[in-house]
């Protein structure tokens, strides 16, 4: 069956297949929006964080090696250089709530708990650097965390100025126990306190996710200007359904969402929970942007789904994550290099849904090289089905918006088969799991095409 035939596949509604490509370059050419140019976060940033895995575990008398504390920070920067994950791009080690005393020092400082980061602040960071690494750290705009530590209300520039002094790299802004109207004030202001230091820090804000659930319509021209990343959804949780609701949000929602992704600023996809809990709940709430394989809600076909989904949106790959204990094969998926390559491409251009029927989805992006007025594309086939047997989905490289005559070079970038140059006409179809995803990537070639070639395996076949 020729999937691409049933409904449109196209970015607008009811374009003809060989518009794609015409539309993609207008789409690229037409979103380049002037956004915060601090000079950071070029591409989505990468690294670990404790959240999703360790959340506000302060019990570190009956729990010494899960708390949140500096022994666990540093092991954590330990590990990703000694297994190979700021080899491959990983560089932020991101402290989030429940790192602060309940109260702010005699001069209105910031203190570090003290029992559990011992050594303060400046110590953690000087070790990750050490290690080569970048530090991170979170606070809130408002009068507490969502944890209920004190928050930056009355103290921006101190807390900037005191963020600088501890050589922090990344500084994420939450926003509990504060007014949605006021954060078009305040988060300017603070990244505005944040610059004043001369210490360049990337700026992660959550601002517009408050302000969609108190009903405004966030300014993502102001955002864009102030924010190398914000959160425009609630809480990823560790399971696929938390997954599917926020593939499903930024699917439904990519023609206002999608606009404002580019170099140096950055949408940042996390999960959520029940709306109704958001409304009632909000200032509990913790927003994060994990990758949430390795832990204990995802299957292994649904944790490739994340990844492959994550790079195709330009997300951040922040893991959040034991490290001590992930398995390999989860580990695999995090170190796929080709799928971070991705992520990581540096035209910036996020991608779309560009079909959905019957639990089939198709996700699209375009990367580099270009050549001439051809870009090149990951594409990621995904299977939302739970019936229990692979979806076979049947297209042409042209019916997918591929229609450069000098042909692709196609691979799947999960089994590492290299499917050689393919020319627009030809037919693949790719045989996906339950829940799970097929992840390609098409180079255009600078050559005209003189014959196709390639190397099917027994569930993927070109023809």
């Amino acid at each position: 069956m020729n999937w691409l035939k049933i409904l449109p596949i196209m970015f607008y509604p009811k374009s003809p297949p060989h518009m794609v490509l015409i539309i993609l370059s207008l789409f690229a050419l037409s979103y380049h929006i002037n956004g915060l140019e601090n000079g950071l976060a070029r591409t989505p940033p990468m690294g670990w964080l404790s959240w999703e895995r360790f959340r506000c575990n302060t019990d570190c008398e009956g729990d010494p090696d899960n708390c949140i504390s500096e022994n666990l920070f540093r092991t954590m920067a330990d590990l990703v250089v000694s297994e190979g994950y700021a080899a491959l791009g990983y560089e932020y080690i991101n402290v989030d709530d429940c790192w602060l005393e309940k109260s702010r020092g005699p001069r209105g400082e910031l203190v570090a708990d003290r029992k559990r980061f011992p050594r303060g602040m400046r110590s953690l960071s000087d070790y990750v650097h050490s290690k080569g690494l970048k530090f991170g750290i979170y606070e809130d705009y408002g009068n507490y965390t969502c944890a209920g530590y004190p928050g930056i209300i009355g103290y921006g520039r101190s807390d900037a100025q005191q963020f600088a002094d501890w050589n922090v790299d990344y500084v994420k802004l939450d926003g509990c126990y504060s007014l949605p109207l006021d954060m078009d004030h305040g988060y300017p202001e603070f990244g505005r306190q944040l610059n004043r230091t001369g210490r360049q820090m990337v700026y992660s804000c959550s601002w517009p996710v408050y302000q969609i659930y108190a009903g405004i319509n966030p300014n993502y021209s102001s955002i864009i200007e102030h924010c190398n990343l914000w959160r425009n959804y609630d809480d990823i949780q560790d399971s696929w359904a938390s997954l599917e609701t926020i593939i499903d949000y930024y699917g439904n929602n990519q023609d206002v969402i999608v606009p404002n992704a580019g170099p140096g600023h950055w949408n940042d996809p996390d999960m959520v929970t029940s709306h109704s809990i958001v409304q009632h709940f909000r200032c509990l709430m913790f927003f994060l942007r994990q990758l949430i394989i390795g832990n204990f809600g995802l299957s292994y076909e649904q944790s490739k789904t994340q990844f492959a989904l994550w790079a195709i949106m330009a997300a951040p790959l922040l893991m959040s994550v034991d490290l001590r204990t992930i398995r390999p094969e989860f580990k695999a998926i995090l170190q796929n290099q080709k799928i971070i390559a991705v992520d990581q491409d540096p035209l910036g251009i996020q991608g779309r849904r560009i079909y959905k029927h019957k639990g089939i989805e198709i996700w699209s992006r375009p990367i580099t090289p270009i050549y001439q007025t051809y870009y090149s594309y990951a594409v990621a086939f995904v299977n939302r089905r739970t019936d229990g047997t692979p979806s076979d989905v049947a297209v042409t490289l042209r019916e997918l918006g591929l229609q450069s005559p000098t042909g692709y070079r196609v691979e799947d970038l999960y089994e590492d088969v290299n499917y050689g140059v393919l020319s627009p006409n030809t037919k693949i179809k790719v045989k996906v799991n339950p829940s799970g995803v097929v992840i390609l990537s098409a180079h255009v070639q600078p050559e005209r095409i003189t014959r196709t070639t390639y190397n099917p395996l027994n569930y993927y076949h070109v023809k």
